[in-house]
């Protein structure tokens, strides 16, 4: 699989997934889980440093020498 998500995109990934994940903790509305759900999205795609949507689009914020 060839990366896509750059470093910057990778670390933004995992930090907004981290607060999103937090919200079942700290929120009590039903939107929780949606987000729950989104921020676990966003941290499988920080660590893998793949994401579907961008591959749809044509997008690369990874350089192409750290494509592997």
């Amino acid at each position: 699989m060839i990366k896509n998500v750059g470093k910057i995109d990778r670390i933004a990934r995992l930090i907004i997934g981290i607060v999103l994940l937090s919200m079942l903790i700290f929120a009590a509305s039903g939107w929780k889980w949606l987000a729950a759900f989104a921020g676990l999205v966003l941290i499988g795609t920080a660590i893998v440093g793949w994401c579907p949507a961008y591959g749809v689009l044509g997008i690369k914020t990874c350089p192409a020498e750290e494509r592997r």
